[in-house]
């Protein structure tokens, strides 16, 4: 599948869950704005697809990764989708401009919501709606040292 095709619009993602889930796969969602990908994001990626069957993706938007990170983004949202979108083990990429992926998590419905270690159980959006449903949460380790904050402040010190 050319990778192009894993970034759906929401639309689309109904039908595609159905099929996954009637399948009898578990499909895991997680979410951010993966500028920069680095070791952290992959790794952090492939921890949640170890997870379940099928991973999901919400990558913010550009209009709401500059309301989150001044200066930001690096990259535009087609050339995040497409890089996230060209790891293997990530089955589709869904962009969301609201303020918090909520609206993409109803949605999607995980059977596991997943994100990093540096988070709260009760600081991650969407934990209440995926414990209802019977689904899990889960939070994953990152690996330390990478940061896409880190990796801009390197490259401006060495500038």
């Amino acid at each position: 599948m050319p990778t192009a095709d894993k970034i759906l619009p929401r639309a689309a993602l109904p039908a595609v869950l159905a099929a996954w889930r009637a399948a009898g796969q578990r499909v895991v969602f997680s979410n951010g704005c993966f500028d920069l990908l680095h070791l952290g994001h992959v790794d952090y990626l492939e921890r949640a697809r170890a997870l379940g069957d099928r991973l999901v993706v919400g990558l913010n938007t550009d209009a709401s990764v500059a309301a989150l990170k001044p200066g930001r983004p690096l990259q535009d949202e087609t050339c995040r989708a497409r890089v996230l979108a060209a790891l293997a083990f990530v089955d589709a990429v869904v962009l969301f401009g609201e303020p918090t992926p909520l609206a993409l998590i109803e949605l999607v419905r995980p059977d596991v919501l997943v994100k990093g270690d540096d988070y709260a159980l009760d600081g991650i959006v969407g934990h209440e709606l995926v414990l209802a449903g019977g689904g899990q949460v889960r939070t994953v380790p990152l690996v330390a040292g990478y940061s896409t904050s880190a990796i801009v402040a390197k490259i401006r010190r060495e500038s």
